[in-house]
């Protein structure tokens, strides 16, 4: 007699493949706000009850802590790629697009210190574990590359319009706003230092200006 398998069968898994997803998603939501608020010392339990899973659903989707740590840098590259593309489309789609270019790409540069500044915690709990933090770069060639485009789109548009100076590309763009977040987890929580060391290096980034 020929067997013949249930009809419920396909349904069945993909409805455990979808819960399977949204349950990494809700693991991977709740570690960036736990790893955000304690830093990347913050335990994995604290991550699971945040997201209302399992212990053993954490580390059935990242093995290790530090796989966690990487996949919360990682979904933070690749909001601030969505973010820079975003700015881009809506500079687009505007009338007055060469007006708003050089908004569009300072208001990337306040996202940017706003969804990064604990990231490099996140890169030095790494190392700091042994885990090799370019390994994880050239894993993730792709992410790496879109942001690099994304923000070059943004300042290639704003230099046009004369607000940023022309002597800069993405790639030094990049590493300011590196070293701004840095500087910003140096300064701490104050919000008049903060917004006054972004000045000084937007400032930078328009060039000389007349003596007044």
């Amino acid at each position: 007699m020929e067997r013949q398998t249930p009809a419920t069968t396909a349904p069945q898994r993909t409805s455990l493949r979808a819960d399977a997803r949204r349950n990494r998603e809700r693991v991977l939501e709740a570690a960036d706000t736990v790893f955000s608020e304690f830093g990347p010392a913050a335990s994995t339990e604290e991550v699971a009850r945040r997201a209302g899973v399992s212990i053993g659903t954490v580390f059935r989707h990242f093995p290790t802590k530090e796989a966690l740590i990487e996949a919360v840098v990682i979904g933070r590259l690749t909001q601030l790629t969505a973010e820079a593309e975003r700015l881009a489309d809506a500079v687009d789609a505007d009338a007055d697009a060469d007006a708003d270019a050089d908004a569009a790409f300072l208001i990337f540069f306040h996202r940017w210190i706003e969804l990064s500044a604990t990231k490099y915690q996140f890169a030095g709990a790494l190392s700091r574990s042994g885990t090799d933090v370019q390994e994880i770069r050239n894993t993730h060639p792709d992410v790496g590359r879109k942001l690099h485009d994304a923000v070059g789109v943004l300042l290639t548009r704003a230099q046009h319009t004369g607000g940023i100076r022309r002597d800069v590309g993405a790639s030094e763009v990049i590493a300011l706003l590196v070293g701004a977040s840095r500087a910003h987890e140096h300064v701490g929580l104050d919000a008049d230092q903060r917004a006054h060391l972004l000045s000084v290096i937007i400032d930078g980034l328009r060039g000389s200006r007349p003596a007044t």
